[in-house]
């Protein structure tokens, strides 16, 4: 089911749901981009028209952030589910091993995107990665790497840039793409392979992260939204 809020459109599923829907997605061959909603992003819409336009077309949005659960829940357009964009990261190298779909990865650092490669290698042996690219903002010609992804005839596509960069990037090309699905997740590939390999430590520096200040002031701003918009409505 898909919920509306603060003038963002989010989609109200599990983490075993967004897969089928992914699935689905790929087999019809439109491409599409798939958004995770947070707080800042969330922030960003409100006076952002053009990436208010480009979130609320994706035929999947998905929040991992308790605190926009709890804003939906105040403007009584209650959401239950967060989904992960690791966990969805995860899942879907496994739906590519498995089904035999080519990722294309795209994005970080050449030696964080060589070592997460590596790692993705080591899970899934038999993965057929189609191929993968660093920063396109280092390269002479921006559409080059463009071509090469076409050209890869890839089925997903994982940018890690940051948000809204990556946003606004797949919206500009992802016709030219060609790639089914394309995800954005994160700013660096290592920070994924990490995840995976999730330990007790990574919990506890996840936890320290939330609490940093570019964290609390965007938390902050958006319970500032969330109460405007309940006193509108109720006005």
């Amino acid at each position: 089911m898909r919920v509306t809020f603060l003038n963002c459109n989010v989609d109200d599923v599990t983490l075993a749901e967004s897969v089928v829907k992914i699935e689905e997605i790929i087999k019809k061959k439109q491409p599409s981009q798939h958004i995770t909603i947070d707080p800042s992003k969330i922030n960003a819409m409100q006076k952002d028209l053009s990436l208010r336009l480009i979130v609320n077309k994706s035929p999947l949005i998905n929040t991992a952030s308790p605190v926009i659960l709890y804003a939906s829940k105040v403007l009584k357009r209650p959401l239950h589910q967060i989904v992960s964009t690791k966990l969805l990261f995860i899942e879907l190298l496994k739906k590519c091993e498995e089904h035999g779909y080519r990722p294309y990865f795209f994005g970080s650092k050449d030696t964080a995107l060589e070592g997460a490669v590596n790692y993705i290698k080591k899970m899934h042996p038999t993965i057929d990665i189609a191929g993968c690219s660093i920063g396109y903002l280092k390269r002479e010609d921006p559409l080059e790497v463009v071509k090469e992804i076409q050209k890869s005839q890839a089925d997903i596509l994982f940018v890690a840039f940051p948000s809204p960069q990556k946003e606004y990037w797949i919206d500009e090309y992802i016709n030219q793409l060609k790639v089914p699905f394309v995800m954005g997740v994160g700013v660096d590939f290592d920070v994924l392979a990490d995840e995976i390999k999730t330990t007790q430590l990574t919990k506890i520096s996840k936890k320290i992260r939330r609490f940093q200040p570019k964290n609390l002031f965007e938390n902050t701003l958006l319970f500032v939204y969330t109460l405007k918009a309940r006193v509108k409505s109720q006005s």
